[in-house]
């Protein structure tokens, strides 16, 4: 059982990494195990933001790390070192935990996974996100928990998804911690609630194709699954329309770009999800409460439909 919250303004950046985190604490009785969030907040747009770690958290929802510091120290000087061979620059950076960074890097290829796949070469290391505007930014704890450890309560933005974690199917770390980016694409994440039944047969057939897993965690294959699709010349919409017959199980999941919002909800409609929308914005989450941290006056929702998929534009 875990909960899941998107919301798109339309036409207006807002503080997008507090109402997040607002949902996303409403939610916290559906799993505290971890909590992610994926941000799409005013950039100018010229460079990439790389959200990084060079390790895992380690003690419930501290800023343990796992692992001695200097091993980090030696991680990030590769790291650098891998970016600047490969023609990029780094613009900005920050290390905002031991074990987590954030860089702007001025690079102009747009083929990202070449640039990834030489990252994620070094030991230890993973891209959590590339983006022009995407910033996924997860961790062990709470949402508030987070939110606090990140300072995302500064981000402003237009649109985000996120998740709260009741670990099942894999282990209580990072790396299994929803969202998920959508490698190699700019600017995509997916968060998902429910059970995938032929994760294994996909993954085979997925990385047969090139395509990179980081986790255990079935919810990845989604995001995955997706990236293959718009490889192959898919809309998003398209993509995630076929994964309502190319995914088994249970499933409610997000999807999120640089300019829109989807969701996807499984034939058998197990997964709770409940939906708000006006002229300006749309919210949803997995319970009404979720929504109600946001709009906290009357409002009417409803329930989609069983292998229903929708998509929002900025």
């Amino acid at each position: 059982m875990c909960g899941i919250a998107g919301l798109i303004y339309k036409d207006k950046s807002v503080n997008i990494g507090t109402q997040l985190q607002g949902m996303l604490q409403a939610l916290k009785h559906r799993g505290e195990d971890s909590t992610g969030y994926a941000l799409y907040g005013d950039t100018d747009g010229k460079n990439f933001i790389m959200r990084f770690k060079v390790g895992e958290n380690v003690g419930e929802g501290s800023s343990s790390v796992s692992e001695e510091t200097s091993v980090y120290d030696e991680r990030i000087k590769i790291v650098k070192s891998y970016i600047l061979g490969m023609g990029a620059k780094i613009i900005k950076e920050e290390r905002i935990l031991p074990y987590s960074l954030r860089y702007e890097v001025s690079y102009d290829e747009k083929d990202l996974r070449e640039f990834s796949r030489k990252i994620e070469s070094v030991p230890g290391v993973e891209i959590l996100s590339m983006g022009k505007s995407l910033e996924v930014i997860k961790d062990l704890g709470n949402a508030k928990m987070v939110c606090d450890r990140y300072s995302l309560d500064k981000v402003v933005g237009t649109h985000a998804i996120g998740h709260a974690r009741m670990a099942t199917e894999s282990g209580v770390d990072i790396k299994s911690a929803h969202p998920f980016w959508g490698y190699p694409f700019s600017d995509v994440s997916v968060v998902h609630n429910g059970q995938l039944t032929n994760y294994w047969n996909n993954r085979r057939l997925l990385e047969n194709k090139g395509m990179r897993f980081m986790s255990e965690c079935d919810s990845e294959l989604i995001a995955v699954y997706i990236a293959q699709k718009m490889r192959e010349g898919a809309s998003l919409e398209e993509g995630m329309k076929a994964s309502l017959t190319g995914l088994d199980g249970v499933f409610t999941y997000f999807v999120a770009t640089k300019d829109s919002l989807g969701m996807a909800k499984d034939t058998m409609a197990a997964k709770p999800l409940v939906l708000y929308e006006s002229d300006d914005l749309v919210a949803m989450g997995s319970e009404e409460i979720a929504i109600r941290s946001v709009l906290p006056q009357e409002i009417d929702t409803y329930d989609p439909f069983d292998g229903e998929v929708k998509v929002w534009q900025i």
